[in-house]
């Protein structure tokens, strides 16, 4: 059984801190997934409760871990903009007025404040400085991280004395901060580089130092809240101190970090609740905060006049021009979501020309109506206006677009899987509820049908170690590494590629295929993959490619565990590639889990009469590559059957697929199980399998059914 790190811990009878702290210290070889993280299942259960009854009682060790250190929240840094105070406010507006929401993306996240507040759903973050993009890796990434290693990293960085120049010092000193918090700062920043790419540290442990530097030079800087200017004559009685940063333990696996244009971003990806907090004015980020953005980056550029600013064009934001209105309506009109939530003060032109709203109320009423219906809620708000301004009534407003539905377009798998129900969708989906807070694909495969609900937080199990293996790749690999890794194989094992060259350029036709071509190389990548020991990315990678190059482009290995097919006729093509680049892009927006398990073992706890099971095993009655040496028996059948009566006893609904008859053999345990709950719905579906390698002529009709539950 696979439990949180909050039940293991509980299981366990010791603090979740605790935890943590054997994880990273402790030399055993705990199971981990494929991309290295812990699994909290019974195995290691059993090996953590070993190693503390065999070492120092539980008390002990665990005072040992509480050294003293000053740590530091999301919400400790001063910003513009700010919408920590705002919280209460903003997820008010949510709780009652957005319902199923399960992905919130963050495109204007600044600090990533509101952002923190969404914690328990995926949480999609975005800005275009690179000094904001890097503390929301440290907020809110899930790889994991040595603590320990960063107590001790940002303990020794306190203690270290630098007494030579660097980029900091010679550029900065005396300025926002003083020679010696100069020199610190530039040894820091350079020590925190040279340990990540001596793979001394990870991704998400140089975020977190980062953003423990940053926010530590915040606390001193010798400015009013900004970089725009610092004071002169100032005395520095302040000196950098760095905080450890404690970001929340249990974060969503799929959050996702971008660095990017936020209208280029719009077109990427999709969410329930898009949070939209633009710039408001002329003044812009990219100048407010030069000196993070320099030291964040840290590409050492030269800088100029008076404030000591680096070149920032482009990091210039449209939102701070007469541009505002053509770049607000472009992005509502690219976003998909159910619902937008819009930021925007009413400061009109009660402020000084700097401070006036770019976007006028009319037109964002105007735009965000053409989206869907659209409410008002407003909460008094203190301005920021530099002291030159004397606001009253400021108000801070959050336009609540409620979106016209948008109906989820359908698309295919990136595998041709065995029985996979692409060409079933248009009957079946009509049946399927639309108030789903969360649904499981149990028998999963290819993933057809759950990558198509209208669900946006989907579980998808399947018994097959190798394809959910080869799914989770996909989902935790960046898109653009797994196409340069795809073309650049190709050309290493001299594969084919019509879509770039054409048959003729390997001579061959369409009609007889490029098996004959390919036969060589697909067999020396067949070999290499087979000889591989550890089941890595790479070992995913390659699974997939084979996949597209074997005949009928199937995943089949023998009992060996070796992968068996034979080349195919066809290579990466266009259709291929559009499949799976269409399907990267689904399950990476989507907060979407793959599971390895027997379908007996997922728990429904977490479910309610809110959730959807779609439940599609494999078929008592025919023979498929997944059913072959009694991949699914009469007691698998009956279990299922149970496992339904279960789910429906706790109001979870639920749609079965299955066949119940085949070749003129009839399912007689479905057939009597569906004779005693006559409350079931059964849709007979139009569909014979004509195309599927298992059916064969004048066998009889298979009878493809859908049972519902509600």
């Amino acid at each position: 059984m696979v439990y949180s790190a909050t039940q293991f811990a509980k299981k366990l009878d010791i603090s979740r801190s605790y935890l943590y702290y054997l994880k990273d210290n402790i030399e055993i070889n705990l199971e981990t997934s494929h991309n290295g993280k812990i699994i909290w299942n019974d195995k290691n259960f059993q090996q953590i409760l070993d190693y503390i009854q065999k070492n120092k009682p539980k008390k002990i060790v665990e005072a040992e871990i509480r050294q003293p250190y000053k740590s530091i929240k999301i919400n400790n840094r001063r910003y513009l903009g700010n919408k920590y105070k705002l919280l209460p406010f903003i997820t008010d507006v949510v709780k009652k007025e957005c319902k199923n929401i399960s992905t919130v993306a963050d495109i204007f996240a600044g600090t990533g404040a509101v952002a923190s507040a969404f914690t328990n759903k995926k949480i999609i973050t975005n800005d275009i400085m690179y000094s904001n993009y890097i503390c929301h890796l440290a907020w809110f990434s899930s790889e994991t991280y040595s603590k320990s290693k960063i107590v001790d990293l940002i303990s020794q960085y306190n203690n270290v004395q630098v007494l030579t120049d660097n980029y900091m010092s010679n550029n900065f000193a005396d300025t926002y901060f003083s020679l010696n918090d100069c020199r610190k700062i530039g040894y820091i920043r350079q020590d925190i580089e040279d340990k990540y790419y001596n793979c001394e540290i990870n991704k998400r442990e140089r975020a977190l130092l980062i953003t423990s530097l940053l926010y530590a030079m915040d606390k001193i800087a010798n400015t009013c809240g900004h970089y725009d200017a610092y004071r002169r004559g100032a005395t520095f009685e302040k000196h950098l101190e760095l905080y450890v940063p404690e970001p929340e333990e249990a974060l969503n696996e799929n959050n996702i970090c971008y660095n990017m244009d936020t209208n280029q971003l719009a077109e990427q990806i999709s969410a329930d609740l898009v949070y939209i907090d633009p710039p408001y004015n002329s003044r812009q980020y990219c100048d407010a905060y030069h000196l993070l953005e320099n030291v964040a980056k840290w590409e050492q550029p030269d800088v100029f006049g008076v404030a000591k600013k680096m070149d920032r064009s482009s990091l210039k934001s449209a939102y701070c021009t007469q541009s505002a209105t053509s770049a607000f309506e472009n992005l509502i009109s690219a976003l998909n979501a159910k619902y937008i939530l819009l930021s925007y003060n009413n400061m009109a032109t009660k402020g000084n020309d700097r401070s006036n709203a770019k976007i006028s109320d009319d037109d964002i009423l105007r735009i965000l109506q053409k989206k869907g219906t659209v409410k008002v809620f407003s909460e008094e708000y203190k301005a920021f206006s530099a002291g030159k301004s004397n606001i009253k009534s400021h108000q801070e407003r959050l336009f609540l677009c409620i979106c016209h539905p948008n109906k989820k377009a359908i698309i295919p798998s990136a595998l041709n899987y065995t029985g996979g129900k692409y060409k079933l969708l248009p009957q079946i989906l009509p049946f399927f509820p639309t108030d789903v807070d969360q649904a499981v694909d149990l028998f999963c495969g290819g993933c057809n049908v759950g990558i198509n609900l209208d669900c946006n937080k989907v579980l998808f199990n399947d018994n097959n170690k190798y394809l959910m293996g080869l799914l989770n790749v996909l989902r935790t690999t960046p898109k653009e590494h797994i196409i340069n890794w795809i073309y650049a194989t190709i050309e290493k094992y001299h594969l084919s590629l019509v879509s770039k060259n054409g048959y003729e350029f390997y001579h061959c036709e369409s009609s007889t295929g490029l098996g004959e071509y390919n036969k060589k190389g697909f067999n020396q990548l067949r070999e290499t993959f087979n000889a591989k020991e550890n089941m890595d990315a790479e070992y995913f990678l390659m699974l997939y490619l084979l996949i597209v190059y074997s005949f009928n482009n199937q995943l089949r290995f023998n009992g060996k565990g070796k992968f068996n097919l034979p080349v195919g006729k066809r290579d990466f093509n266009k259709k291929m590639q559009s499949k799976l680049f269409d399907f990267i892009d689904r399950i990476k927006n989507s907060d979407y889990k793959f599971t390895n398990e027997d379908f007996r073992n997922i728990n429904l706890d977490d479910y309610t009469n809110k959730s959807f099971f779609y439940v599609d095993p494999p078929y008592l009655i025919t023979c498929a590559t997944y059913n072959e040496k009694s991949g699914w028996t009469e007691k698998d059948e009956r279990d299922l059957l149970c496992y339904l009566e279960k789910l429906d006893s706790k109001g979870i609904r639920f749609a079965l697929s299955n066949v119940l008859e085949s070749k003129g053999t009839r399912n007689e345990i479905l057939s009597n199980w569906l004779n005693q709950h006559e409350k079931y719905r059964v849709i007979h579906l139009n569909y014979d399998y004509k195309n599927s390698n298992y059916h064969k002529k004048n066998h009889g009709i298979t009878k493809e059914i859908l049972v519902l539950n509600y």
